[in-house]
């Protein structure tokens, strides 16, 4: 067996995503003939709109298949600039813009084009997981802010504030939230904008893949709007996987000043260079027809949630709000710790809990510990009602069977 090459030091502690990895056992069981059902997953059931699929059909019959400049198709570009305008009243230049491999790589590329060891990243939790290895794979030091269930899992401007160092150089806001749901209003993020005005060396990481996937009519607004004087000095992140149901088309953007945009291109130069030029034909359809789906599509997901909620609270030593945006319940599981399963074994921490439900329920669920939040898990609500139905079946019948 062939040893393999000394490692950088960069890699210590860095893990595979837990989303990658879930998907990877639950695509193994199922290989091995297991009716799994997987509520980890970030991927939504509904099919890439039909107008978006034509184009990129079209795109490959015109020969639209070679190498696009690295920093994305100028219709695409133009795309974004409009649709920032639009959903966000945001004006960007074109060169104030890039297209990226997916928003994952947008967010990576602003952190490594700006961080210096052991730099600080202020990151709320519960979080995203890749924030923190990103961080850390740029050389710089992950700052967990936990947010009380009691404020809707949301960032207050107090605990910002007691956060910041010397060595803060991004505060990351995700609105809505991955995992939570909690949308951030106008006046959460005013609030938030009035402490990071008395820091003028702060940038913000405003991430908004889950913009259009909000709940009640309310919307997920993004800072560089709410306050004006931080768009010099604010990211504005998103991309089409959610909000189009395009996961795998692996289409996102940034939208910040010209001198970081410019450092992001040329670390996406020399990494994977441009997105797919099919992609990129079929995120300007996206962009640039009827947005009706958006809205369409909210309101099945609202009627999913309503019912999931309602299904888990009345399982056994579970609890949980309905998320104001995103397609995931934040699920305590603080009822069913200390208790056993028929095996005999204790459910001391969620991990117990979801390895639980894998091999006696046939569940794949998200551990809060790999969210910064204990004792809770992460559900999706983005199957269909047939599939949310049994999977609230099995999930009450394996929380009964716990003593």
């Amino acid at each position: 067996m062939t040893a393999l090459p000394i490692l950088s030091p960069r890699m210590s502690g860095i893990k595979a995503s837990p989303a990658s990895v879930l998907r990877r056992r639950a695509r193994e069981l199922r290989a091995n003939g297991r009716d799994i059902i997987e509520l980890s997953s970030g991927n939504l059931d509904f099919p890439t709109p039909a107008h978006v699929i034509a184009a990129a059909h079209d795109a490959a019959l015109c020969g639209e298949t070679r190498y696009t400049d690295v920093d994305g198709t100028p219709e695409l570009k133009r795309a974004v600039q409009a649709a920032l305008l639009r959903d966000h009243r945001l004006d960007y230049r074109l060169d104030e813009i890039v297209i990226t491999n997916g928003s994952t790589q947008a967010l990576f590329n602003a952190l490594l084009a700006t961080l210096a060891p052991g730099d600080e990243v202020i990151i709320p939790a519960p979080y995203w997981a890749p924030y923190l290895d990103q961080v850390r794979l740029a050389g710089g030091a992950p700052v967990v802010v936990p947010c009380a269930q009691n404020n809707g899992f949301k960032l207050r401007a107090e605990d910002l504030q007691a956060a910041i160092s010397p060595r803060t150089r991004w505060v990351v806001l995700n609105n809505p939230v991955n995992p939570s749901g909690a949308r951030y209003s106008r006046e959460d993020l005013s609030e938030i904008a009035a402490v990071l005005l008395r820091h003028a060396d702060i940038w913000v990481l405003a991430d908004g893949l889950y913009e259009h996937i909000t709940f009640d009519g309310l919307p997920a607004p993004t800072l560089a709007d709410i306050e004006p004087r931080l768009k010099p000095r604010t990211m504005t992140v998103s991309g089409l996987a959610k909000s189009y149901a395009m996961m795998g088309w692996r289409i996102g953007y940034a939208a910040g000043p010209s001198a970081l945009i410019r450092e992001m291109i040329t670390i996406q130069s020399q990494t994977t260079s441009g997105a797919s030029s099919i992609s990129q034909a079929a995120a300007v359809a996206a962009l640039n027809n009827a947005q009706d789906v958006l809205a369409e599509r909210a309101a099945i997901l609202r009627a999913r949630r309503d019912r999931f909620a309602d299904l888990v609270n009345g399982c056994a030593g579970l609890s949980c709000t309905p998320p104001e945006g995103t397609f995931y319940l934040l699920v305590s599981c603080a009822g069913v710790i200390g208790k056993r399963a028929p095996d005999g074994s204790v459910i001391e921490t969620d991990r117990d809990f979801s390895a639980y439900l894998l091999e006696n329920a046939n569940l794949v669920v998200f551990p809060g510990e790999d969210l910064g939040l204990s004792p809770y898990i992460r559900v999706s609500f983005a199957n269909p009602s047939a599939t949310i139905e049994e999977a609230a079946t099995r999930l009450k019948r394996a929380c009964e069977a716990l003593q």
